[in-house]
């Protein structure tokens, strides 16, 4: 499975990361997933998943409607939040699944970078992992991501989501702060690792500290860390704007291509009918 998907490595990496953390028989895990494969005459001509969370996956490049149906009809009775992907197979997996008008928090086609991290235009960082001190500040910081990105409407509280990440980020290595002057000012995180390739995700800087490179410089010190600790020589990534598009092709980023990201409005059965 995993060497059909390292052929589209780019667009695999929730897969190829779940796989590798969590195996195919997990779960409990929010990352665990049910995987459905399709063959050909060469081997593994498809991988379709499904997370314990709710977020549907596919690598199916080939597929025809009769596969994404066959995929719709074995997960039918699942609970699926959302999926992320390229845009045809996301389109052809939702319709199938009868989700095709959703309705959606979020439905967008993000531009999809990827970078040679040898090639990094580096910026000199101070970038360090989240301690217990930075619970208050993370919080606020994730839920205001949340809304910047479209993933959740505007609030004046911390959503239930952004209090669990940030506690999950104390002590975390998938996730710096960046820090100027000794203030924290920025952060970036790794959302998918496997091999030698990182994905980027998670990157923001508060209102009033934009405009000035510490988002650029925040995933700079997060990408020598990975490289240093970990063996990473590749990173992908997809940009929710413009500003971050900037901020990455700085960085040397390449736009290989688009990547779909499909958040229902709220968790929808499948239903038999898919």
């Amino acid at each position: 499975m995993d060497e059909f998907l390292a052929r589209h490595a780019a667009t695999s990496m929730f897969l190829r990361s779940n796989l590798a953390a969590c195996g195919t028989d997990e779960t409990s895990h929010p990352h665990g997933t049910s995987f459905f494969l399709t063959r050909d005459a060469d081997g593994v001509s498809g991988v379709f998943g499904l997370t314990n969370g709710g977020y549907l996956m596919a690598q199916a490049p080939a597929a025809q409607p009769a596969e994404w149906t066959g995929f719709a009809q074995a997960i039918s009775g699942r609970t699926v939040r959302g999926m992320t992907g390229v845009p045809a197979q996301v389109q052809a997996c939702l319709a199938a699944c009868g989700l095709a008008h959703g309705p959606f928090q979020l439905l967008a086609d993000e531009p999809l970078y990827h970078l040679n991290i040898a090639d990094l235009v580096d910026h000199p960082a101070d970038v360090r992992t989240p301690h217990a001190g930075d619970v208050p500040m993370l919080k606020q910081w994730f839920t205001a991501y949340e809304t910047d990105t479209g993933m959740a409407p505007p609030t004046d509280a911390p959503t239930d989501s952004a209090c669990a990440r940030a506690a999950a980020a104390i002590g975390a290595a998938h996730i710096v702060i960046l820090e100027d002057a000794g203030q924290p000012v920025a952060m970036a995180a790794i959302n998918a690792h496997v091999a030698d390739m990182v994905q980027i995700g998670g990157v923001f800087t508060p209102d009033g500290l934009r405009g000035r490179g510490y988002a650029r410089r925040a995933v700079a010190g997060l990408l020598r860390r990975a490289a240093i600790q970990d063996g990473a020589a590749q990173s992908v990534l997809f940009a929710n704007n413009t500003a971050a598009a900037h901020a990455y092709e700085a960085l040397g980023y390449q736009r290989v291509g688009d990547y779909r990201v499909a958040l229902l409005a709220a968790p929808t059965e499948i239903g038999d009918h898919a």
